[in-house]
């Protein structure tokens, strides 16, 4: 592990304040918080700023839920960080997306036409940066623009987290 989660005596003000929001008080600290949060409050004016837009892609994405699970599963496969798939594969449970589905969005594939269209458009996007003008318009059969915003910059979002996560070190935690 090249950043280890920032230790409990360390933690301070600042470092509360940018979990705020996010995680309630009385988990404001290693244990509560695991170990991604933990490990980006390192650097709390960073971590306070990031985590407001992560917050925004898990909680006010005008995505559907599961179509949000779906994209960010199929970014941990490929971007194989084994921290984003633990925890998104425990959300989609939630959702109430089978372990089959779950697999199935691993390899880019799904019994849903649409659902494909969009594990194909993390592929795409993370392949070359772009949308196809086709890729797109296939999108906006079933996504408005404001979705189909929301769903690039989940895409990159997530490609963004699992190369920092990946990078520090950061390992899935039992408590995901």
């Amino acid at each position: 592990m090249r950043l280890p989660p920032l230790p409990a005596h360390e933690w301070d003000d600042r470092t509360r304040a940018a979990l705020a929001g996010l995680v309630p008080r009385e988990r404001q600290d290693p244990e509560g918080a695991g170990p991604a949060l933990s490990t980006v409050v390192r650097h709390p004016d960073l971590a306070k700023v990031f985590f407001r837009f992560s917050t925004y892609l898990m909680t006010h994405s005008t995505l559907p839920p599961r179509l949000r699970e779906l994209t960010v599963l199929r970014v941990a496969r490929r971007r194989s960080c084994a921290y984003e798939w633990v925890h998104h594969a425990r959300f989609a449970a939630r959702l109430g997306i089978s372990r089959a589905e779950v697999a199935a969005a691993s390899e880019g594939r799904s019994a849903d036409p649409f659902e494909e269209t969009v594990l194909a458009a993390v592929d795409e996007l993370d392949e070359t940066s772009t949308l196809s003008d086709k890729t797109w318009a296939a999108l906006g059969e079933h996504l408005d623009e404001r979705q189909r915003m929301d769903l690039v910059f989940t895409i990159g979002g997530y490609c963004l987290m699992a190369m920092a996560f990946n990078t520090f070190g950061i390992e899935a935690d039992e408590e995901a």
